[in-house]
């Protein structure tokens, strides 16, 4: 398969997942957005926390530097903190801008390079098919909760109906 088909597909990918949390999100109350079904699980808004800081620590200067970032702090994404839900959500949009820049702009030779994720090596198809299956399992989340807390009633499907 060529190169430039992989990248489109991926490209796809990433943004059905964005799509998905997009569709999700927008029919959610503020309330709703930080809803927590039981104590101890993460609301949509913790999910997009979490999402805005991996896109930034993986997705920055990636093919160079670790995909951990040393400044990250990976538990303090799961804290409430008090944000606005719209700087959680223009968090998550940068991190977006950052995901599609960074695989939009691979070429050919990018495919046959390595990076690290916490220190492991990764072939860059390696990490791109990582981080796909990684947002689209918070896509999946986030589409549920925000199903559960919002209700049928009235539920937009993103995809098709049951």
């Amino acid at each position: 398969m060529p190169e430039h088909t992989v990248i489109a597909a991926w490209l796809a990918e990433f943004s059905r997942s964005r799509k998905q949390i997009e569709d999700a999100l927008a029919q959610l109350t503020d309330d709703q957005f930080r809803t927590r079904l039981t104590p101890g699980t993460n609301s949509c808004a913790l999910i997009v926390k979490h999402l805005a800081g991996n896109m930034r620590s993986r997705w920055t200067d990636w093919l160079t530097t670790d995909g951990e970032k040393p400044d990250r702090n990976r538990e303090r994404e799961f804290a409430d903190e008090g944000e606005s839900r719209q700087a959680l959500v223009d968090s998550l949009r940068s991190g977006w801008t950052l995901v599609l820049n960074a695989v939009g702009a691979l070429t050919p030779a990018d495919l046959t390079r390595a990076v690290r994720i916490r220190g492991e090596p990764h072939t860059v198809p390696q990490a791109v098919e990582r981080q796909i299956a990684h947002y689209a399992y918070h896509a999946g989340q986030i589409q549920l909760i925000a199903r559960i807390v919002h209700g049928n009633e009235g539920w937009v499907w993103n995809s098709v109906a049951p």
